[in-house]
Protein backbone atom coordinates (compact mmCIF):
# COMPACT_ATOMS: atom_id res chain seq x y z
CA UNK A 1 0.00 0.00 0.00
CA UNK A 2 2.87 2.37 0.77
CA UNK A 3 5.12 3.89 -1.88
CA UNK A 4 7.77 5.17 0.54
CA UNK A 5 9.94 2.63 2.33
CA UNK A 6 10.37 4.84 5.43
CA UNK A 7 13.51 2.93 6.43
CA UNK A 8 11.62 -0.21 7.46
CA UNK A 9 10.87 -3.64 6.04
CA UNK A 10 7.39 -4.24 4.67
CA UNK A 11 5.90 -5.88 7.77
CA UNK A 12 7.12 -3.18 10.14
CA UNK A 13 6.09 -0.42 7.73
CA UNK A 14 2.58 -1.83 7.35
CA UNK A 15 2.11 -2.18 11.10
CA UNK A 16 3.44 1.34 11.70
CA UNK A 17 1.05 2.83 9.16
CA UNK A 18 -1.91 0.94 10.64
CA UNK A 19 -0.98 2.23 14.11
CA UNK A 20 -0.51 5.82 12.97
CA UNK A 21 -3.82 5.89 11.03
CA UNK A 22 -5.60 4.47 14.08
CA UNK A 23 -4.00 7.17 16.25
CA UNK A 24 -5.01 9.94 13.84
CA UNK A 25 -8.64 8.80 13.79
CA UNK A 26 -8.66 8.42 17.60
CA UNK A 27 -7.09 11.81 18.45
CA UNK A 28 -7.99 13.70 15.22
CA UNK A 29 -4.58 15.42 15.34
CA UNK A 30 -1.07 13.96 15.61
CA UNK A 31 2.53 15.09 15.21
CA UNK A 32 4.85 13.04 12.98
CA UNK A 33 7.50 13.36 10.27
CA UNK A 34 6.64 14.70 6.83
CA UNK A 35 7.30 11.45 4.94
CA UNK A 36 5.09 9.44 7.30
CA UNK A 37 2.40 12.12 7.13
CA UNK A 38 2.19 11.96 3.34
CA UNK A 39 1.68 8.19 3.42
CA UNK A 40 -0.72 8.44 6.36
CA UNK A 41 -2.84 11.07 4.64
CA UNK A 42 -3.78 8.93 1.65
CA UNK A 43 -4.65 5.92 3.82
CA UNK A 44 -6.72 8.01 6.24
CA UNK A 45 -8.67 9.51 3.32
CA UNK A 46 -9.52 6.00 2.11
CA UNK A 47 -10.70 5.00 5.59
CA UNK A 48 -12.97 8.06 5.84
CA UNK A 49 -14.38 7.31 2.38
CA UNK A 50 -15.21 3.79 3.56
CA UNK A 51 -16.82 5.33 6.64
CA UNK A 52 -19.00 7.50 4.41
CA UNK A 53 -20.29 4.40 2.59
CA UNK A 54 -21.53 3.13 5.92
CA UNK A 55 -22.50 -0.42 4.89
CA UNK A 56 -21.42 -3.66 6.51
CA UNK A 57 -18.80 -4.48 3.88
CA UNK A 58 -17.13 -1.10 4.36
CA UNK A 59 -17.20 -1.56 8.15
CA UNK A 60 -15.52 -4.97 7.83
CA UNK A 61 -12.84 -3.62 5.48
CA UNK A 62 -12.13 -0.79 7.90
CA UNK A 63 -12.05 -3.17 10.86
CA UNK A 64 -9.51 -5.36 9.05
CA UNK A 65 -7.13 -2.40 8.73
CA UNK A 66 -7.57 -0.35 11.91
CA UNK A 67 -6.29 -1.63 15.25
CA UNK A 68 -9.16 -0.67 17.54
CA UNK A 69 -12.86 -1.44 17.37
CA UNK A 70 -13.74 1.76 19.24
CA UNK A 71 -11.96 3.83 16.58
CA UNK A 72 -13.98 2.09 13.84
CA UNK A 73 -17.18 2.93 15.73
CA UNK A 74 -16.05 6.55 16.09
CA UNK A 75 -15.18 6.70 12.39
CA UNK A 76 -18.59 5.46 11.25
CA UNK A 77 -20.69 7.29 13.88
CA UNK A 78 -18.88 10.61 14.34
CA UNK A 79 -16.16 11.36 11.80
CA UNK A 80 -17.68 10.19 8.50
CA UNK A 81 -21.02 12.04 8.88
CA UNK A 82 -19.10 15.33 9.26
CA UNK A 83 -17.71 14.85 5.74
CA UNK A 84 -20.92 13.68 4.06
CA UNK A 85 -21.00 16.62 1.63
CA UNK A 86 -17.22 16.87 1.12
CA UNK A 87 -15.51 15.27 -1.89
CA UNK A 88 -12.15 14.33 -0.39
CA UNK A 89 -9.46 16.43 1.26
CA UNK A 90 -10.23 15.30 4.80
CA UNK A 91 -6.72 15.78 6.20
CA UNK A 92 -4.42 18.79 6.56
CA UNK A 93 -0.63 18.74 6.90
CA UNK A 94 1.01 21.75 8.59
CA UNK A 95 4.80 22.01 8.85
CA UNK A 96 6.31 22.65 12.29
CA UNK A 97 10.05 22.78 11.62
CA UNK A 98 13.00 20.49 12.13
CA UNK A 99 13.36 17.84 14.83
CA UNK A 100 16.31 18.55 17.10
CA UNK A 101 17.91 15.09 17.04
CA UNK A 102 18.13 14.31 13.33
CA UNK A 103 16.73 17.42 11.58
CA UNK A 104 13.74 15.54 10.18
CA UNK A 105 10.90 17.82 9.07
CA UNK A 106 8.09 17.56 11.61
CA UNK A 107 4.44 18.20 10.76
CA UNK A 108 1.02 18.16 12.36
CA UNK A 109 -1.59 16.03 10.60
CA UNK A 110 -5.19 16.82 11.50
CA UNK A 111 -8.67 16.15 10.24
CA UNK A 112 -10.14 19.24 8.55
Amino acid sequence: MAYRKLGRNSGHRGAMLRNIVTSLLRHERIETTEARAKELSSIAEKMITLGKQGDLAARRLTMSYLMDEDVVKKLFDTIAPKYADRQGGYTRIMKLGMRRGDAATMVIVELV
